[in-house]
C-alpha cells in the first residue's frame, strides 16, 4: 500500500506541478516578487493536500507560539522534500536557503529565484558564505523568515549529521531569533520517491536560541534543542530501520 500511495501522489504531483507551472508564466513575465511568493505558497498547500489525503498522513505541528512575528533563522532537521513545502504554510514570507542545483529545475528554478530564495553554489566555497550572509542580511531587512538546514542534507531519520558552518557563519551576524526545529518527516515521505507511509507526520517548533558567538558553544545549545525536542515529542534522535514497511511488517 505504501508504494501504491507513492504512485498515486507521485502523478498527483507531477500534474499539479505542470498545471500550475503554466500560471506561472505571466507572474514571470510581470516579475513581482511578492505574487511570485504567493503563488508558489498555493503551490505548496496544493502539494501537501495532496499528500495529506492520497497518503493518509496526518500532520501535527507544534510550538507556533515558538515563532515571533518578524524576520527569524529558522534550523530545522531535514530528513524529506516534505521540509521543502511546509514552512510556505506556517510563515508570512519564507525564504529558504537552497543549493544553487534546485533553480535548474524547468519550471520550478525560475519560480524560486523570483520567489527570492537564497540560492548557494556550495562548490564555491568561502565565496558561497559571503554570498549567502550578504542575501541573508538583506531578506531579513525585508522582513523575511529564512529556513535553513544546518546538517547541509536530508539525513535518514534519527541520523545526526556534522552541523555545517553555514548556520554559525549566520547565527554570529543575526540578532534576529534563531529557532530550532525537529520533525520525523523521513519516516512518511521516504528518500525513495516511491514510498510514502501514513500516520501523523511531527513538526516540533522549540523555543529560540540564547545568542551563542563560539562555534562549539553554538552547535552544541543547536543539538541539545533538537534533543530535548525529540525526547520530548518520542520523535527519532537514534537511527531508525526505515526500510520496513509498517503495513507488512
Amino acid at each position: 500500500m505504501s508504494i501504491l500511495r507513492g504512485v498515486l501522489f507521485n502523478l498527483y504531483l507531477f500534474w499539479i506541478t505542470l498545471f500550475m507551472g503554466l500560471g506561472t508564466i505571466p507572474i514571470r513575465l510581470m516579475k513581482n516578487q511578492d505574487l511570485a511568493l504567493s503563488y508558489a505558497k498555493l503551490w505548496a498547500r496544493a502539494v501537501l493536500a495532496g499528500f495529506t489525503r492520497i497518503c493518509s498522513v496526518r500532520i501535527e505541528v507544534t510550538g507556533r507560539e515558538n515563532l515571533p512575528p518578524g524576520p527569524l533563522l529558522i534550523a530545522s532537521q531535514h530528513q524529506s522534500f516534505f521540509d521543502g513545502f511546509i514552512w510556505m504554510t506556517l510563515v508570512d514570507r519564507p525564504d529558504y536557503i537552497i543549493k544553487s542545483e534546485l533553480t535548474r529545475i524547468p519550471v520550478v528554478g525560475p519560480m524560486l529565484l523570483l520567489t527570492g530564495m537564497i540560492a548557494i553554489d556550495r562548490k564555491a566555497g568561502s565565496k558561497a558564505l559571503r554570498n549567502m550572509m550578504r542575501d541573508t542580511k538583506a531578506a531579513h531587512a525585508d522582513d523575511r523568515q529564512i529556513i535553513i538546514f544546518p546538517e547541509g542534507t536530508r539525513t535518514l531519520p534519527g541520523e545526526r549529521h556534522p552541523i555545517q558552518p553555514g548556520i554559525v557563519a549566520l547565527a554570529r551576524q543575526t540578532d534576529v531569533p534563531i529557532v530550532p526545529v525537529s520533525t520525523d518527516s523521513g519516516l512518511f515521505w521516504d528518500r525513495n520517491a516511491w514510498l510514502k507511509r501514513p500516520g501523523t507526520l511531527h513538526v516540533v517548533i522549540g523555543q529560540p536560541l540564547p545568542p551563542q558567538q563560539e562555534r562549539k558553544a553554538f552547535t552544541q545549545a543547536l543539538e541539545s534543542a533538537w534533543d530535548e525536542l525529540c525526547t520530548t515529542h518520542t520523535l527519532p534522535r537514534d537511527p531508525v530501520d526505515n526500510s520496513v514497511d509498517p503495513e507488512n511488517a
